[in-house]
């Protein structure tokens, strides 16, 4: 491999001069504007100073319990820094969404704080009453208690009225009486509640006057404050080794009979009074906003996994070479081969897509919110169909490409060092937490038959599916440029609701009641939901680039638009068979659609380096032999392991102790 004077690899050096855009108006691009980019820096910096984050073990090489630990001695570290940085800025998202993201990468596998900052904080924030907020959120912004939320139990996940956690009143004591009946009741999988946290949210079912309610938050204190010893009636511990997230200190909770006060239960929405009077919320799914939150949360969550992974194997392809397809030429770079720019630039692609995606969910989320404080419900449900299907959709397709940028760097791409097992774990854990994939489609299927509905009435329709009714008026004409496959696919998505409504409406004039029917019809009701989500994004991938590129130079902005026009092309060209479904398309459309493809490859290929620099992941927060911005990638690669404590000895005990008995045994 060849490196220049300075160590970085000269076909990295080559890959660099070739970009015709700006990289530095990129990386603000992406942070939102200069400021965005001087913040997210501060921050990485302040975490990179903390000497702790440093290991002088590599974390592969520790014990399940060694992992813990070191991530508990790091996580401490970082935000203990980070939280003051946050207070002095008197901003707490200075510290979790996306900064604290990045940089709790440095914990590698999860810090085992994470679900404090990201669940049990927005919980007290969205469901507390400004009497409890007082009480309770100082406390865990400083963090001189450390939370946790415990919704999912053993035997229920996305199912929340089948949980069986139950808080009974006691109007005699005015306290609740927290129970687990049974095995399947324990709470199951809580990041943080194994060993970490001394306070958790719980959801349970809520009793009082011997009426149930449905399930409610509470805030528990589980631990001693100064011993940290389990308190009398709680039973808690970790729930073991998983595929990823090995450090996020998954826990499991049972409570026998443990008494809380009444005001431990979150009462912003819904009151218990003293005399166990219930006083019912405004809406059940206000209950749920927690959720509601992580998932918006986790599409940008996914764009930044899935820029660690284009990054990584953008910059290995640039500086690997392999084959020799003319004799006397040298072996290409493998990003060359348009195989592999077909495997890599959607990764890319993709990252931009999620990214804006997320940023206007999050503002439809900031809005319905501040309707919610005025009593106003009017767009939660479509805000809880949102969330639904961009949570299933983005989080799945991310795995897939993730897995797709691994396979893309064969071998080197297997070991732990390139990071890919890691990112993968997260992204793979992402489908199941907060809402299981077929589930949570099938939660914006119920939205989509109502709108549906709707549309056959001739009625207003919210933005989001207002497709529908171009859908009844109107037969698609195919036109072959972006706007024309944004309009396919909200043809294909009207297409699958109408056929998964009429096999709804099919299976309940053959005597099935509802919910029969729907599980009878439920593949075609989530296909839809996925069809629906697909246009979403591709809708809001292509106008916000619209919106936003004018503010660009001309060179960044032109391959951004060729971008977001790959993911339109690719995603037309995976989904054909829809198209040629539910559109006019032809096959002499398909062929024109794939020689579009092939040729905004061949754009976007001088700029493919130019293009992961700009996510300006650091060498320390990406963490992958393969990836770095040097491309040593080779050198890297033996570091690591020389690192193996099975290299610090030329001779392992194993070999006088079995192997060589085990030979000469053989010769007898």
């Amino acid at each position: 491999m060849a490196n220049d004077s300075k160590g970085v690899n000269a076909d990295l050096i080559k890959e660099r001069k070739k970009c015709n855009f700006d990289v530095q108006e990129l990386i603000h691009f992406i942070d939102g504007g200069e400021q965005g980019t001087k913040d997210r820096r501060e921050v990485e910096e302040l975490a990179l100073q903390v000497k702790e984050v440093n290991d002088e073990i590599p974390e592969e090489y520790l014990s399940h319990m060694g992992k813990y630990q070191n991530a508990v001695r790091k996580a401490t570290a970082l935000i203990d820094v980070l939280k003051d940085h946050a207070l002095k800025h008197s901003s707490f998202d200075a510290y979790r969404p996306t900064n604290m993201y990045r940089v709790q990468s440095l914990v590698q596998q999860q810090m085992p704080l994470l679900l404090h900052m990201g669940m049990f904080v927005p919980t007290i924030i969205g469901q507390a009453s400004p009497d409890q907020q007082a009480e309770w959120l100082p406390k865990a912004l400083s963090m001189q208690i450390i939370g946790t939320y415990a919704q999912t139990e053993l035997g229920h996940g996305t199912f929340l009225r089948g949980l069986e956690t139950t808080a009974t009143y006691d109007p005699n004591t005015e306290e609740f009486v927290l129970h687990t009946p049974s095995l399947t009741a324990y709470k199951w999988w809580p990041g943080g509640l194994g060993q970490t946290a001394n306070h958790c949210i719980v959801v349970a079912q809520l009793y009082t006057k011997g009426q149930c309610h449905g399930v409610h938050p509470f805030i528990v204190q589980i631990r001693d404050s100064e011993t940290h010893m389990p308190l009398p009636g709680i039973k808690v511990g970790e729930i073991g080794p998983k595929l990823g997230y090995q450090t996020a200190n998954n826990g499991f909770l049972a409570f026998d009979n443990f008494r809380i006060p009444r005001d431990n239960m979150l009462m912003k929405n819904a009151q218990v009074q003293k005399d166990g009077t219930y006083i019912k919320a405004k809406s059940e799914k206000l209950t749920y906003g927690t959720m509601m939150l992580i998932r918006v949360m986790i599409v940008t969550d996914m764009a930044y996994e899935l820029s660690r992974a284009a990054t990584i194997a953008i910059r290995y392809s640039a500086v690997r070479h392999q084959s020799q397809p003319k004799p006397d030429q040298p072996e290409p770079q493998i990003l060359d081969y348009v195989t592999q720019q077909h495997k890599l630039f959607i990764a890319i692609a993709t990252s931009h897509a999620y990214r804006l995606t997320g940023n206007w969910l999050w503002s439809t989320y900031s809005q319905v919110t501040h309707d919610l404080d005025k009593g106003k419900l009017d767009h939660l449900p479509e805000l809880h169909a949102l969330s639904c299907c961009l949570k299933a959709v983005c989080s799945y397709d991310s795995t897939l490409i993730v897995e797709r940028c691994r396979l893309a760097c064969g071998g080197h791409g297997y070991m732990t060092s390139s990071n890919f097992p890691v990112i993968y774990g997260v992204t793979a854990a992402a489908i199941t937490l907060e809402g299981e994939y077929s589930v949570l489609l099938l939660q914006t299927a119920r939205y989509l038959v109502k709108a549906w509905e709707q549309a056959r009435e001739g009625k207003v329709m919210t933005p989001t599916v207002s497709y529908m009714v171009h859908f009844i008026k109107n037969r698609l004409k195919w036109a072959n440029r972006p706007e024309g496959i944004i309009a396919s696919f909200q043809a294909v998505a009207a297409g699958k609701t109408k056929a998964a409504y009429d096999a709804l409406q099919k299976y309940k004039k053959a005597g099935n009641d509802y919910e029969d029917s729907w599980n009878l019809a439920s593949v075609q009701l989530a296909n839809a939901s996925e069809a629906h989500c697909r246009a979403i994004i591709c809708e809001v991938l292509w106008k916000e680039m619209q919106r936003l590129t004018p503010t660009l130079s001309p060179a960044l902005a032109k391959v951004l638009l060729q971008l977001a026009e790959l993911y339109l092309v690719y995603w037309a060209l995976e989904k054909s068979g829809d198209l040629l479904e539910y559109s006019s398309i032809s096959s002499k459309d398909l062929t024109l659609l794939r020689q579009r493809y092939e040729e905004l490859l061949a754009a976007i290929r001088p700029n493919a380096v130019g293009l992961v620099d700009g996510f300006d992941i650091r060498d320390q927060i990406l963490n992958s032999t393969l990836g770095a911005y040097d491309g040593r990638v080779y050198e890297r690669l033996m570091d690591e392991a020389l690192k193996s404590p099975l290299n610090q000895k030329p001779v392992d005990e194993s070999f006088h102790k079995y192997l060589k008995p085990f030979m000469q045994k053989s010769k007898l």
